[in-house]
């Protein structure tokens, strides 16, 4: 049922914002966050140049700055859309599901300021009420959010995923998941070679276990020591890195409660089953706009008179699931 309440019919005029994006507290907030990450890849990679140099002769700056480059990929269209294929998963609408999409974000956009134009609208075949925003232009909905959704809920689920993209919530996240991909790849390598290396030597000789694990830890020990224990801070980053993916959340719940979608999203969130937003997702979360779903807050309304309220601290809330 087509219950939208449409301010911009086709033909009239859009004031378009003169800034189509920004980049808000959250965005370098999780940036900074993934620093760490970024500065232990880039060791690696620069590590596995040097050992390419002495190998096959080319210079060992030549992959650590191809693979800094490779970030500009992230808003580069074809490569946007072998992401959206082959890691998300995601499909092309239909003629007839585009003709139902495509007037709900056009007047969304418009709503917003928005050139709506520059997004790409996908599909996911999924049997949840979910959507998404990826990279620098995926907005994607599941066949079943778009299939039994109401209109205005639809509307409110575009304008929280709009949000994530205007905000600059989507190339921030898979920026840092490719910038730490290479390290984190590395340390689980390690991790692996680790515990193979102890299980192999405690079969031969258990002595020669203890040794190992021993020196491991001396090594361990005498690195914190070194570095003033400066290591142990990124076991608070999954955490922090969490708070800050709840964060932008709401600032895309407020985005799509400013456009007038306040009590529409929190119909649709309210309405999600439990089972289903604390489910996993289908696709790499680390490459959405945020991290999975997790225990937030309700968006902000929009009351009777226009202004934003947020929900109440300590009133029971759903699960966010939407990225």
């Amino acid at each position: 049922m087509d219950d939208l309440d449409y301010r911009n019919a086709p033909g009239t005029r859009i004031h378009l914002r003169a800034r189509q994006r920004s980049a808000d507290a959250t965005v370098w907030g999780r940036l900074a966050l993934h620093l760490p990450g970024f500065l232990t890849s880039l060791l690696v990679v620069a590590g596995a140049g040097m050992l390419l140099e002495a190998w096959l002769g080319p210079p060992a700056w030549l992959p650590a700055g191809l693979w800094i480059c490779s970030g500009a990929l992230a808003f580069h269209r074809p490569s946007e859309r072998f992401l959206a294929r082959h890691v998300f998963g995601l499909q092309h609408p239909l003629p007839a599901e585009l003709a139902t999409l495509a007037p709900v974000w056009r007047e969304v956009t418009a709503r917003a300021g928005i050139d709506g134009a520059r997004y790409e609208l996908w599909i996911e075949e999924s049997d949840s009420l979910n959507a998404l925003a990826a990279a620098g232009h995926i907005v994607a909905v599941t066949r079943r959010a778009l299939e039994q959704l109401p209109t205005r809920q639809l509307a409110a689920v575009l304008a929280h995923e709009l949000g994530h993209h205007t905000r600059g919530h989507t190339w921030s996240g898979l920026l840092t998941w490719w910038y730490a991909l290479p390290g984190r790849l590395a340390w689980r390598g390690l991790a692996a070679g680790t515990v193979r290396l102890v299980r192999v030597t405690s079969g031969f000789s258990y002595p020669v276990a203890v040794v190992l694990v021993v020196l491991l830890g001396w090594l361990a020990f005498a690195t914190l020591t070194a570095t003033y224990g400066l290591p142990l801070l990124l076991l608070a980053l999954p955490y922090l890195t969490a708070a800050v993916g709840r964060r932008a959340e709401l600032r895309a719940d407020a985005h799509a409660a400013v456009l007038g979608f306040g009590p529409m999203l929190a119909q649709v969130l309210h309405g999600v089953p439990a089972e289903e937003a604390k489910g996993p997702r289908t696709t790499p979360a680390s490459c959405r706009a945020c991290s999975p779903p997790t225990p937030t807050t309700a968006p902000a309304s929009t009351t009777s008179s226009g202004t934003s309220e947020a929900a109440a601290p300590g009133t029971p809330q759903g699960g966010h699931p939407f990225g």
